[in-house]
């Protein structure tokens, strides 16, 4: 029984899991949205929302946090120059999940994640 266990285990080990959710972060932080399935989509958020509240502060420990769980030190560089500034007066709620419709493959459920005030911020 899984029982007060948080998360999906998307069919992968823990290895695999952390290995799959650190690359889509990376994607995510490098092109700003991303098409997935929505099971690993609503894990994603999970992790890239944590990632930018640790960026909101600027200080040597955040970007030791954030180094960790990041696998490129220029995508730990942009999350601290571009998304903490960015969201540093929104509370919460940094990225939106939009629903595509089914992969013509296997009928997954497909989402495009991207990150809120995107417009805004390719605007200026």
């Amino acid at each position: 029984m899984r029982h007060r266990k948080a998360g999906r285990r998307l069919g992968v080990p823990t290895d695999r899991r952390i290995a799959l959710l650190r690359g889509l972060a990376a994607a995510l932080l490098q092109h700003e949205a991303i098409k997935t399935t929505e099971p690993r989509a609503k894990e994603l958020r999970r992790f890239v929302e944590r990632l930018v509240t640790i960026s909101k502060r600027n200080d040597v420990p955040s970007r030791r946090l954030a180094v960790r769980r990041l696998p490129d030190k220029h995508m730990v560089q942009k999350l601290f120059e571009v998304y903490g500034p960015r969201y540093q007066t929104r509370p919460g709620g940094y990225t939106r999940i939009v629903k595509l419709g089914p992969r013509h493959g296997d009928a997954a459920p497909m989402v495009r994640i991207e990150f809120v005030e995107q417009e805004l911020a390719t605007q200026v």
